[in-house]
């Protein structure tokens, strides 16, 4: 992942119940997100009720965040949608991992 845009999660209160709607691979409509770890234009990592989830493409912004109801909106060339176990992601390691091998 490169650089984040943010220093620090962005945390907020939401409702229990997570949604997720994509039109056309433009846009993705998610409700139940509780954080927004670190995002840039290829990918962002966010926290929602029902864990952590990936979101890869290309010239991805966020279209629209709601920090009281957990809603948040995404959009740009969707190529990957995943929920992940860790939040590093999958197959994601740490650039002194990597020099070490």
């Amino acid at each position: 992942m490169s650089e984040s845009l943010l220093s620090n999660p962005l945390k907020f209160e939401t409702n229990p119940y997570h949604n997720v709607v994509m039109k056309d691979r433009k846009s993705l409509d998610l409700t139940g997100v509780k954080q927004i770890d670190s995002f840039d234009s290829n990918e962002f990592l966010l926290e929602t009720s029902q864990g952590w989830m990936l979101v890869q493409g290309k010239d991805l912004t966020l279209g629209k965040l709601d920090t009281e109801r957990g809603e948040v909106s995404i959009r740009g060339v969707i190529d990957r949608l995943e929920y992940i176990v860790n939040k590093k992601g999958p197959g994601k390691e740490s650039f002194l991992g990597k020099l070490l091998k």
